[in-house]
């Protein structure tokens, strides 16, 4: 009797111990009752009924990471490439988490993958570098409207590597090699033809400069000549002025017939301009009879000369 009192007094403190249950914060479980769903149990102490409560399924609902591996995408234009991505989800009601879909994760797996695959098929290859934030904000759309009956929410959706072949790589560099060779020449011509207009301008401006500066030069010269003349005007009213200014001129007339009579090059006559048509005249006669002692023409006087002309 004693020993199946003390049996019986541990079953019953196992089935005690057995039907309490701890969750602990942020995780949340569903009891069965008999094979259909009974309740929920939320962070704390709960007891259970053992053999007729059963708990089915127990899952934290803090914000969880999926982590999609590399997958082959087409893009609009054709071309191969991975690409990759984070899914950051909760549970926001653990009831339908459980009965809605069978694997959680392996459900949200083939969702992301599917609509990563659809969204990289709009773009062309250029597009999906320059678009990944568009990308993302789509994803997170689509997946945030696909998961809402399974009782799940998705926070953040990030495309991490978007990776074309190795041939497309290729291609790409030697086309951004050809864009840079492009650009180089581009600025170079401008930096030449800027530099050719800068050169004309300049030039121009001197040209405009100096056309100015003589055109300056010649008024200060016109100025001052007629300054010149206007005083020499009304110095001559006087006729000692007169005389005094013929001296002047004379000075200077003997002046420059001594410089150059001096030249060793070169012998000049100098003659008083009142003389000059007598001087002319004499040297005639002389040519016309030494032509008519040889029997040339005689050439007429100067008077004959002047007057016929």
């Amino acid at each position: 009797m004693e020993f199946f009192l003390l049996v019986f007094g541990a079953g019953l403190l196992a089935t005690i111990i057995a039907g309490v249950k701890i969750i602990n914060q942020g995780d949340e479980a569903l009891v069965e009752r008999l094979g259909r769903f009974h309740t929920k149990l939320t962070p704390g102490l709960h007891i259970i009924i053992p053999f007729i409560d059963n708990i089915v399924f127990k899952e934290t609902i803090r914000e969880q990471v999926l982590d999609i591996q590399p997958q082959q995408c087409i893009t609009k234009d054709n071309v191969a490439l991975e690409a990759d991505a984070v899914i950051y989800w909760r549970i926001i009601d653990t009831r339908r988490a459980y009965y809605s879909v069978a694997n959680i994760r392996q459900a949200m797996t083939n969702l992301v993958l599917t609509a990563l695959r659809a969204e990289i098929g709009k773009l062309e290859l250029d597009e999906t570098f320059a678009s990944r934030s568009e990308i993302n904000q789509a994803l997170l759309r689509d997946l945030d409207a696909s998961t809402d009956p399974w009782g799940i929410k998705v926070t953040r959706v990030e495309v991490r590597n978007i990776a074309p072949s190795r041939t497309v790589l290729d291609s790409m560099e030697q086309q951004m090699a050809a864009e840079r060779r492009k650009r180089a020449v581009i600025l170079n011509s401008e930096g030449e033809r800027q530099s050719a207009i800068n050169s004309s301008q300049g030039e121009a401006q001197a040209r405009i400069t100096r056309a100015e500066a003589e055109r300056q030069e010649q008024v200060l010269q016109a100025q001052g000549t007629a300054e010149a003349l206007r005083t020499l005007a009304e110095t001559l009213q006087d006729p000692r002025a007169r005389e005094a200014l013929q001296f002047y001129l004379a000075r200077n007339y003997l002046d420059v017939a001594n410089a150059v009579g001096a030249s060793p090059s070169s012998k000049v006559l100098f003659m008083d301009p009142q003389s000059i048509p007598a001087s002319i005249s004499a040297l005639l006669a002389m040519n016309n009879a030494g032509d008519a002692a040889n029997g040339s023409t005689v050439l007429p006087p100067l008077n004959r000369v002047r007057n016929e002309g």
